[in-house]
């Protein structure tokens, strides 16, 4: 009997494994590198100004470092596991043991990850990106429970609302996009679910000048005339009751690549995460949302709008 076919396939599997996971632990090293050297500029500085309650208590140093414990969670997010305990146990503490010596006990890092929030949320303002002169905005729904639960639902009893979207009501929050041309995400903010689209949008453009491209949930006179105020271009398109009004080459091709941050929508919630239904606290909520961010900005291929040089002059014709 002829063996050799089968020893070829599994040489080829095994050597397909090895790859695979020798790309994964290069994609770690990278991450923990850039994590680290910003954990050992802003942690000195964010616990010296810690307020303090006047009690005095016990702070036993951790095993694992917080730029360890960020890497995995970050890690989790840019991964194809559906949930933390199956990612922990069955591939972090099976193969990566050797990267990380001082591993924690599943339950032990549960209590630490509360403790990454500020830390992630300082990371992610070094990883966004920069505004290039053509932005989109949209929001996306944040359930945090099936409607039939939201009577017995108490982790976000009097935090979580009620809203609608394109595919119905839901309860939870809402998550604000703001996004470059080439899949950077500039800046975000998480509103309760029944809060107007419109209303986060002059707090998102602080710091943006150029075009603004949304969908016609963002028709508003009032809010227009805000962000002219500070050079920013609102360009909609118009409801089926209202006056078409003139629009730009350039302006109409860029209003029909508006799909690109929807893409970017599904890629978080897909990839990413950073919804789903077994949050325990509002910290793990934050933190879990934030995450995935910070994992999809670390990602080398984002969707994008190729633009040449050239057709930026188009924006001002």
């Amino acid at each position: 009997m002829n063996y050799f076919p089968t020893s070829r396939s599994d040489l080829s599997t095994k050597n397909d494994l090895k790859a695979q996971q020798g790309g994964q632990v290069d994609k770690l090293i990278d991450i923990f590198c850039d994590v680290d050297d910003f954990c050992h500029k802003f942690l000195p500085v964010w616990e010296a100004e810690l307020i303090a309650d006047g009690v005095k208590k016990r702070r036993r140093q951790s095993k694992m470092s917080t730029s360890e414990c960020m890497t995995i969670v970050i890690a989790f997010h840019q991964s194809n596991h559906r949930d933390f305990k199956n990612f922990y146990i069955g591939l972090v503490q099976k193969y990566w043991r050797e990267d990380f010596p001082n591993l924690l006990s599943y339950t032990r890092f549960l209590h630490k990850m509360s403790a990454l929030l500020v830390p992630m949320c300082a990371y992610f303002q070094t990883v966004k990106g920069k505004p290039t002169g053509i932005a989109f905005v949209d929001s996306t729904s944040l359930k945090v429970c099936h409607n039939i639960r939201i009577p017995r639902n108490r982790v976000f009893d009097g935090v979580a609302k009620r809203g609608k979207g394109t595919m119905g009501w839901f309860y939870g929050f809402k998550l604000h996009l703001l996004i470059n041309h080439v899949g950077e995400i500039i800046s975000l903010k998480i509103t309760p679910g029944n809060t107007n689209d419109r209303t986060p949008i002059p707090e998102l453009c602080k710091n943006l000048c150029g075009k603004l491209y949304a969908d016609k949930g963002y028709i508003g006179k009032k809010l227009s005339e805000k962000l002219s105020e500070t050079d920013v271009d609102l360009v909609t398109t118009v409801r089926k009751n209202m006056k078409a009004k003139a629009m730009s080459v350039f302006d109409r091709a860029m209003l029909s690549k508006r799909y690109i941050i929807e893409t970017i929508n599904d890629q978080l919630n897909n990839i990413s995460q950073i919804e789903h239904s077994r949050h325990r606290s509002e910290t793990g909520f934050m933190l879990n949302v934030i995450s995935g961010i910070v994992a999809y900005c670390l990602k080398k291929q984002k969707p994008r709008i190729k633009l040449l040089t050239s057709e930026f002059g188009l924006m001002v014709a």
